[in-house]
């Protein structure tokens, strides 16, 4: 039987599987029979740097990409982001503060030992601990006070208020073993040592900056892959990721370039898979410091004595100078739509009263002024040239914009490797970032990108520009103990209009997520974004 309690469902029985694709997420099961060649190796290029093979390091896109070829999760989602079992057949609350998770029998490490709850209770102890983390995964266990093991196959998890979004948090984190990676760092994941998971694929090699090489895992409790290996290649270069695609190198690339996008939907031999994404494309301004701020200066190259990004008019100002609608039509070609919050229409908690600001130069300046910077000033804008679609245009278009209002703006654009770390460390005044909302509702936005950082609380873990507003914190913190879905969402739409209000970020647009691949293969295109060997099928 199944009982859903609201939007959320609990499986509570293993025969229940079979209404959900036999305990597995549809982009999983649709590999079910399929009939490739077992030698068959599938080739995907990627937009994105893979940062590390640590599934703890960094919650980026990439990394959770590649980590789900190896890791699993105890609850998974499918390309719709809906919640399915994964290493946990069910999960269901025995009290209001008290979570009970049943595992999976019979799943097996790649080294052949036994997964148990001890690698869960290992897993939430690690995942919000890692060294050097330039943004963890501590926001998806923030609510865990203690992990009980009641036996091999079921886990406990004790919270200090209730939690309901416990299991999609959860959802977001790989559970790696105890006997790996016990005394095992980063160094020892990207090596390959302690990189054994239970996922549907094994390491073979990682070599960071070009490819990751893995090989089929026969044991895994999914359905059996198509593919006996797998080359998950980093192409940055947009021209030489199409062209890759078309000479046939590999068989599927993601962050489709728009400027190619007319050419390949007539291109004979390429097929596209698409979908609305939840991806936010958003400006943020340093909010760490109170004082002088790196690459900010008066127009004669001075620096201003007071941060100007603690200054809403400022921000409103930078905002309203922004031609979000030209934006989409001429750098993104149609494939973005201009947005003021960071979830699509249609979701849960998408608050309809927040709409994006309209592009007004004259108030802009107006709103300048009244700041005290009548004539403007100088900063750089900074972003990554290899992470988003069109990411380093996005920031020379809005430096344009951000000129025409007495805003003297250069641009340096950086390869995502060096860019995120740099970013971490609050080095930038003004920067282009995306998130994801993969769970498809605002808390995960509000924990940890506008959420305080605050390590203690595990809150703001991808907080880098350090904005903080102790209201919104305990409107999100209310809202994430409520029970009810439908007052929660009341609250979260009431935290998205406060957050958005005081533009603790710059929305700019909400992505399109398209692949290409080669006729005669399939794409079961995600949401999330993440880019899957097991949603590759041959086409029917």
């Amino acid at each position: 039987m199944t009982k859903p309690i609201g939007r959320r469902l609990f499986v509570t029985a293993p025969a229940a599987l079979a209404a959900i694709t036999g305990g597995l997420a549809p982009s999983l099961a649709t590999a079910q029979g399929a009939a490739a060649p077992a030698a068959r190796p599938l080739t995907i290029g990627i937009g994105g740097a893979v940062t590390s093979l640590d599934p703890h390091f960094y919650n980026a896109s990439p990394n959770n990409s590649l980590s789900m070829h190896v890791f699993d999760r105890l609850v998974e989602r499918d390309a719709q982001t809906r919640l399915v079992p994964g290493l946990a057949l069910s999960w269901t609350p025995v009290s209001e503060k008290v979570w009970e998770f049943k595992l999976r029998p019979g799943v097996k490490w790649h080294d052949g030992r036994d997964f148990t709850a001890d690698d869960v209770a290992f897993t939430i102890e690690r995942a919000p601990n890692v060294p050097n983390s330039p943004g963890g995964f501590g926001g998806f266990v923030r609510a865990i006070q203690r992990t009980e093991v009641v036996d091999p196959l079921t886990v406990r998890f004790h919270t200090a208020a209730p939690s309901p979004l416990l299991p999609t948090d959860l959802g977001s984190v790989a559970v790696v073993s105890r006997h790996a990676g016990a005394n095992a760092g980063t160094e020892d994941y990207n090596s390959g040592k302690a990189a054994i998971g239970t996922g549907p694929y094994k390491v073979v090699s990682y070599a960071p900056g070009d490819r990751t090489e893995l090989v089929r895992n026969d044991d895994w409790f999914g359905p059996k892959q198509p593919w006996a290996r797998v080359s998950y290649r980093f192409i940055g270069n947009d021209s030489a990721r199409t062209a890759a695609l078309l000479a046939g190198d590999v068989d599927l690339i993601d962050q489709v370039p728009t400027s190619d996008l007319a050419r390949l939907r007539r291109e004979s031999r390429v097929a596209l898979a698409e979908v609305q994404g939840v991806r936010v494309i958003y400006l943020t301004f340093d909010r760490s410091r109170e004082g002088a701020v790196p690459f900010v200066t008066d127009n004669a190259g001075q620096p201003l004595a007071k941060n100007p990004f603690n200054d809403l008019r400022v921000r409103q100002a930078l905002s309203l100078a922004i031609n979000r609608e030209a934006l989409c039509r001429q750098v993104m070609e149609g494939t973005a739509a201009p947005t003021g919050q960071w979830l699509p229409p249609g979701s849960y908690s998408y608050n309809p009263e927040v709409k994006p600001n309209p592009f007004n130069a004259e108030r802009a300046k107006a709103l300048l002024a009244e700041a005290g910077f009548p004539q403007g000033f100088k900063l750089t804008l900074h972003g990554p040239n290899d992470r988003y679609p069109n990411d380093a245009r996005t920031i020379q278009a809005v430096a344009q914009m951000w000129q025409r209002v007495g805003i003297q703006t250069s641009v340096e654009a950086l390869p995502w490797t060096t860019y995120s770390v740099r970013s971490n460390r609050q080095e930038f005044a003004a920067r282009l970032a995306g998130w994801g909302s993969v769970t498809g509702e605002a808390s995960y936005t509000l924990v940890n990108i506008t959420g305080t950082y605050d390590t203690a609380k595990r809150m703001g873990t991808n907080n880098t520009a350090r904005y903080s507003n102790p209201a919104l914190d305990a409107l999100t913190e209310r809202a994430t103990a409520t029970l009810d879905d439908k007052a929660r969402e009341t609250l979260l739409q009431e935290a998205v209009k406060i957050a958005m209000d005081d533009l603790a970020f710059t929305p700019l647009f909400q992505l399109v997520n398209i692949w290409a691949l080669k006729r005669g293969l399939a794409y079961d295109a995600r949401a999330d974004e993440r880019t899957l060997a097991t949603g590759v099928t041959p086409a029917a």
